[in-house]
């Protein structure tokens, strides 16, 4: 069976290709062997691949080495997030409606902070606190000049990581509601790029809320950070 498999972030460089990677696979084979033939390719990628640096996502979920494969999968290799990697498997979720992808979403455009804060306090009259994080493009990083800054993103899973972590926060602590929003693109220095919304009764519930929202948001999302410095374009693998 032949698989096609998305890249991104710093994958492209490693591999000097832009497009998808193309693998011929026997049928029924296991992530293994997929891991075991990018090695033949690339052995670098596939040492990472091997020491669980890249993960392996099938269908929207991080796979395991002995997860089978089908010709119909959607499968990509993820380098390190912005903010980390996380190898545990996907906690099921609930239909997505319409209130709740406004209240969670990727998009490329500028927000406004008073629109998304409004937006969260209209979802309840019990809500008397609201902590936000509002994160914002600087202008040095990691001891380099920075210009400008791109957001790469893997379409779909990204989403579907943010609602997983609306609902594990609205089930965790004492909240009524919670919004998160990342950009994507380019982005200029001092230009907004992430924003936590949460509301509860109380202070204390909604500040704690708010920090585990973006550390938990760092760690698991497939959201990768290219940053435009003198000595040239720099993806990273974390930042605090």
């Amino acid at each position: 069976m032949t698989l096609t498999v998305k890249l991104f972030g710093m994958l492209k460089m490693m591999l000097k290709q832009n497009d998808d990677l193309t693998l011929d696979l026997q049928d029924g084979s296991q992530v293994n062997a997929l891991i075991h033939a990018v090695q033949t390719i690339n052995p670098e990628l596939g040492d990472l691949l091997l020491k669980k640096k890249v993960l392996v996502s099938v269908n929207h979920d991080i796979a395991h080495g002995e997860t089978v494969l089908a010709a119909t999968d959607e499968i990509a290799l993820l380098p390190p997030f912005a903010g980390g990697a996380d190898s545990q498997e996907s906690e099921p979720m609930s239909t997505v409606d319409d209130e709740v992808a406004m209240l969670v979403r990727v998009q490329r455009e500028n927000f406004s902070m008073d629109e998304e804060i409004d937006r969260v306090k209209k979802r309840s009259k019990r809500i008397g606190g609201i902590a936000t994080f509002l994160g914002t493009a600087r202008d040095r990083s990691q001891g380099r000049d920075v210009s400008s800054i791109t957001f790469e993103h893997y379409d779909g899973m990204a989403q579907k990581k943010l609602r997983e972590i609306r609902e594990r926060a609205l089930q965790d602590f004492d909240i009524i509601e919670a919004l998160i929003l990342h950009r994507f693109g380019a982005i200029d220095i001092g230009e907004n790029i992430v924003l936590i919304v949460i509301g509860a009764e109380h202070r204390a519930d909604a500040f704690k809320a708010c920090k585990w929202c973006i550390d938990e948001l760092k760690q698991i999302t497939p959201i990768w950070k290219l940053e435009q410095t003198p000595e040239g374009e720099v993806w990273v693998e974390q930042h605090p």
